[in-house]
């Protein structure tokens, strides 16, 4: 089955590493803005012109153009697929949904229910029975702790860390350094040490 991978920024050329790393191939790129290119030998091509009935992974980091995005390419008739790279560790009893990607390094612990088109970085962690909703971006080196609640479309920004049975709402999003010692609300932008809500997440 060909893969087909939306987005050709930083992201995009990772996941290219990822699935050539044990997947299989990618069939081509999907870019809106700068389709008919090639990127490290892979054709580009407008996500319209996908084919129904093949495989594809969004690779693109903000929550909001990722689910514009999956909902293109669903109602095309393509299906979300799951990349999780051979040097990521997924424990037991954890489930992935689908459209997820795990870059090399991550670990999942045990336990753990994650939501559909969801972003694991590299060196990211995430541990024992968290609950991590559709859309989320976890970015590298973010150490999330155990029984932690991510609400759809929270993003983690590099090297934060997430105390244990802390939630986070919807929309937010965790600066990079932080430390989450608290509840987070929806929809805001959070950062320092401790983190503290600094303005809406526009």
């Amino acid at each position: 089955m060909s893969l087909y991978v939306a987005g050709t920024g930083g992201f995009g050329r990772e996941t290219l590493d990822t699935v050539r790393a044990g997947w299989g191939t990618v069939e081509a790129f999907l870019d809106e803005i700068e389709p008919d290119g090639v990127v490290r030998g892979v054709p580009v091509q407008h996500p319209e012109s996908a084919p129904a009935g093949h495989e594809y992974v969004v690779a693109i980091a903000d929550p909001a153009v990722r689910r514009r995005l999956v909902g293109v390419l669903d109602g095309r008739g393509l299906n979300a697929t799951t990349i999780v790279h051979p040097r990521a560790v997924i424990a037991p009893d954890t489930t992935l949904g689908r459209g997820c990607v795990v870059f090399a390094n991550a670990y999942v612990s045990s336990s753990i229910t994650i939501g559909a088109h969801v972003q694991v970085n590299y060196n990211a962690t995430i541990g024992h029975d968290c609950v991590v909703a559709d859309y989320v971006s976890i970015y590298p080196g973010a150490n999330i702790g155990g029984a932690v609640t991510l609400g759809e479309g929270v993003t983690i920004g590099s090297g934060a860390v997430v105390r244990d049975r802390v939630t986070i709402g919807a929309g937010t999003f965790i600066g990079a350094g932080a430390v989450v010692v608290a509840d987070v609300p929806a929809g805001v932008v959070a950062y320092g040490v401790p983190a503290r809500v600094v303005r809406p997440n526009d």
